[in-house]
């Protein structure tokens, strides 16, 4: 049988700096994983969520080289360059915040009360975990949309900032749902309302992008995230006004953290982390809202 379509293999898949970058990636997250189960070890949440982190990015990372090399992506009704795009900026959010849980809560430099072989085999595995962050880094910086040029929407500024905006809004959710007393006032409750409001349409919108569904809408997908994204530093402007009144203003809160406050288990603590980063976020709508304004896909 005679193949009218070129090779069955697509050797650029291995061979272009972003294949070799996705290689890295498979070979250092296997690496890391691989240590720590073997024996480096983890507990608790925060252990099994370094662990997702590194299985997940591997999973699809395996998954993506394998649908490049044999073509296969071809047959998938999905927008391959904007998922590719997408998961690359999502596996260097996770990958970093990976890289720092795990020696934060489990490398330590003497060998008691674990052994000095477990010691090393996490040190190794920061490391590795530290350079899985890099490679990932560096394929989004390979794969990012140019100045001028016409490309997929996810891998344009505005479309990466879509991922860091939600993978922020986690954090804020994550720390709203640790005794953050949200409830107290109806002003903190529109607070969770826009952060929640905000997340939903980042979401749908990454998911048209990378699904390919944006010509079936019936009005213009450009026009109305830039809309939406307006409505979003309006509405993150409100709620890093609200938030902190409420919270920190001695007539609603406390200005400095309670004496009294157990570490882990402290409101106060939720409540600074969720107004860090509700400006980390209203400042990345900002960026997002400026750049959309410039680029094509």
């Amino acid at each position: 049988m005679e193949s009218t379509g070129g090779p069955y293999l697509n050797t650029a898949a291995v061979t272009s700096p972003v294949g070799i970058a996705r290689l890295l990636q498979m070979m250092f997250g296997c690496t890391t994983f691989s240590l720590v189960a073997h024996k480096g070890g983890f507990s608790a949440a925060y252990g099994t969520f370094c662990m997702f982190v590194w299985t997940f990015c591997f999973a699809i990372t395996v998954f993506i080289i394998t649908c490049e090399f044999t073509h296969l992506h071809s047959c998938l009704t999905i927008s391959w360059g904007n998922f590719t795009a997408a998961f690359a900026m999502l596996a260097t959010l996770m990958s970093v915040t990976a890289a720092v849980i795990y020696p934060l809560y489990f490398v330590q430099l003497d060998c008691y009360p674990i052994s000095c072989e477990v010691r090393d085999f996490r040190i190794a595995a920061s490391v590795f975990a530290g350079l899985l962050f890099l490679v990932y880094a560096a394929e989004v910086f390979l794969t990012r949309a140019k100045p001028g040029q016409v490309t997929s929407y996810m891998a344009t500024v505005s479309g990466l900032l879509k991922i860091v905006q939600a993978f922020v809004a986690c954090i804020i959710f994550g720390a709203l749902v640790n005794d953050s007393q949200y409830g107290k006032y109806v002003a903190t409750q529109w607070c969770v309302a826009v952060y929640s409001f905000c997340f939903v349409v980042t979401v749908v919108v990454v998911a048209f992008s990378v699904t390919g569904k944006t010509s079936l809408l019936w009005f213009p997908f450009e026009r109305s995230v830039v809309i939406y994204t307006l409505a979003a530093v309006l509405l993150y402007v409100s709620a890093a006004v609200i938030w902190p009144v409420f919270c920190f203003d001695s007539k609603y809160g406390s200005a400095q953290r309670p004496a009294s406050c157990a570490k882990g288990r402290c409101p106060w603590d939720s409540q600074l982390v969720i107004a860090i980063f509700t400006y980390v976020n209203l400042l990345l709508y900002i960026v997002d809202l400026a750049y959309s304004q410039r680029i094509r896909f």
